[in-house]
């Protein structure tokens, strides 16, 4: 006998997807020459191969933020009272940021020590719930425009900036502004890679985005507002980025010739994430669910079970690549230690001018999914089989 699943087959396909991708980046960072050391996006050294396996991954992080927004409001909307959903998200956030500071940096590192505490998405997730826990109790249309004040806003706040390691510094890398402070002689670092604020935007417009998925909403009328909302931004991110004006730190460039101009005008900003940089991610999305609203087939199916153990998947995937990390330096025939990064390995960038070519990269992402789809299909189903346990919503 089958469980049934009441949850929404479009956004998880949308999910998986993300987490597919997620793992392309995450296998070019342990196997691509240059390993996490090289900027594909530096128009001054970069190809198209390279920009572009990076540059479709930019689609990951916004998906993942907005769709757990999402995920909440129809996560409440099951529930009897918002008091009930404010305490999931309150307590699910400081979940997830302690295993960002545990589990998650030990994936990366491979150090046990933990000197290096580096705060990515995972955080980002985790603070934002415990602010959205607050949040919920605004009236819907309070939230809608403090989701678009923050997301449109933010980068107001780009010239503010700080520099070193007082409390106030790190407050504003948290915040707004990309940083690192460093302690004990330099053997610990505290890497904010991804600031909370624009994030905190994108994902109170994913909870207020979650009313179209309502049981009682038209599903014609959501179509609908898909492709308008889609458009809207891809139309709003054309314009504001041709003309060089608000929403992105840095300005596109007429390059050498059309394929680097197109690079140049489509490298936005992602730490933090400027409006452009949302625009240019999430209007896709909007199409692609637009696309996507009743389609199942083969491939929705496969992305389904993904999309459903998003979690589960990006934890353990990590762990996965870091390994094949290790195993790529033995073939390479260097020393495998360089692999765990301690603070003082991690910013000596030895593996800098190491790796293998990007068409490797490609083998390998292919072979890690399709590694872990079978071990996502029988956690999905486990979950399905035990809803009874409230644990399992944690992970």
């Amino acid at each position: 006998m089958k469980t049934k699943s009441k949850r929404i087959e479009s956004i998880d396909v949308l999910r998986g997807l993300a987490m597919i991708l997620m793992a392309l980046d995450h296998v070019r960072d342990y196997t691509n020459y240059g390993y996490l050391y090289i900027d594909p996006t530096n128009m001054d050294t970069t190809t198209p191969g390279l920009f572009f396996t990076r540059w479709i991954t930019h689609f990951c992080a916004p998906v993942f933020v907005f769709l757990a927004g999402t995920s909440a409001f129809l996560y409440g909307s099951q529930k009897q009272s918002k008091k009930t959903l404010s305490k999931f998200l309150f307590t699910r956030g400081l979940w997830l940021i302690f295993i960002e500071l545990t589990v998650v940096n030990l994936a990366w590192t491979f150090d046990i020590a933990l000197g290096l505490h580096i705060f990515q998405v995972i955080w980002a997730i985790g603070i934002c719930m415990v602010f959205l826990s607050a949040l919920i109790y605004l009236q819907k249309r309070l939230l809608i425009v403090l989701g678009f004040l923050i997301l449109v806003g933010h980068n107001l706040l780009d010239g503010i900036t700080a520099q070193g390691n007082d409390i106030g510094s790190i407050l504003w890398y948290m915040t707004h502004q990309q940083g690192a402070a460093f302690y004990n002689n330099g053997e610990t670092m505290l890497f904010i890679a991804y600031p909370f604020l624009p994030w905190l935007g994108i994902m109170i417009l994913g909870y207020c985005f979650g009313t179209l998925y309502h049981k009682e909403f038209s599903a014609s009328i959501r179509r609908k507002w898909l492709l308008y909302l889609g458009l809207t931004a891809i139309t709003v991110f054309i314009g504001l980025r041709f003309v060089n004006g608000y929403g992105n730190l840095t300005p596109w460039n007429k390059e050498e010739n059309f394929m680097y101009t197109l690079m140049s005008f489509i490298n936005t900003t992602k730490y933090p994430p400027s409006l452009l940089y949302a625009l240019m991610t999430l209007g896709p999305a909007m199409i692609l669910l637009y696309l996507i609203d009743a389609v199942k087939n083969r491939w929705t199916r496969i992305l389904v079970v993904i999309g459903r153990v998003p979690f589960f998947y990006y934890i353990i995937h990590l762990y996965l690549i870091h390994f094949i990390g290790i195993i790529g330096l033995l073939v390479l025939g260097e020393n495998w230690k360089e692999m765990i990064f301690t603070t003082s390995r991690f910013t000596s960038g030895y593996l800098a001018t190491k790796g293998f070519d990007l068409w490797l990269t490609y083998i390998v992402w292919v072979i890690v999914v399709v590694l872990l789809y079978p071990i996502c299909k029988k956690y999905m189903t486990y979950k399905l089989e035990n809803k009874d346990k409230w644990w399992l919503s944690y992970l």
